[in-house]
């Protein structure tokens, strides 16, 4: 999908049938809305809160729409999948999030800069996937190490924090830093 279009898409969908919603997201689709990066996702990640089932039926539906127009849209494109990382974010998290996309019907904010890095970072470390998100955010080095030891709480396998200290030296060195 094209999160920009799609989410302007949707906000009309839920406006003429006079339902609202406002979330929090992060992923690829947060990263377009922020002009982070250009590109197609295949979903957008709800953080909070959990969606409600009027907003869950309304988004299948729309999904059912998008195709029979001949385009790609899963059923679950709006889902909560990510949504254990709020039980590990820093408890101030809330504060950071950002207007991603205020519609007539649909309100999207963002995690916040930081934030959005942690999660980057962590799926960089944990799946090998991101590295073009995490070049495309340009974290300075003092966000690096800023956000360093947050990732490397997540994951208690003895070997992880070296793992993540060899994967952002590398893109580091990758965004010119020298490491």
């Amino acid at each position: 999908m094209q999160p920009s279009e799609t989410i302007a898409r949707f906000d009309r969908f839920l406006a003429e049938r006079g339902v609202r919603f406002g979330a929090i997201i992060a992923g690829g689709t947060a990263l377009v809305l922020l002009g982070v990066v250009s590109r197609a996702t295949r979903d957008c990640d709800v953080l909070e809160p959990p969606l409600p089932d009027e907003i869950a039926a309304a988004a299948r539906a729309f999904a059912a729409q998008v195709r029979a127009a001949g385009e790609p849209l899963a059923d679950d494109w709006l889902n909560n999948g990510p949504s254990s990382l709020v039980d590990v974010l820093p408890p101030d998290w809330r504060a950071h999030t950002v207007v991603a996309f205020d519609g007539h019907a649909l309100t999207l904010r963002a995690l916040g800069r930081l934030d959005l890095l942690r999660s980057k970072l962590f799926a960089l470390c944990d799946r090998g996937l991101d590295l073009g998100d995490c070049l495309a955010l340009r974290p300075s080095a003092e966000e690096l190490a800023q956000v360093a030891p947050w990732v490397e709480a997540q994951d208690a396998h003895p070997g992880w924090p070296a793992h993540v200290h060899a994967a952002l030296a590398d893109l580091a060195r990758r965004l010119g830093y020298g490491v």
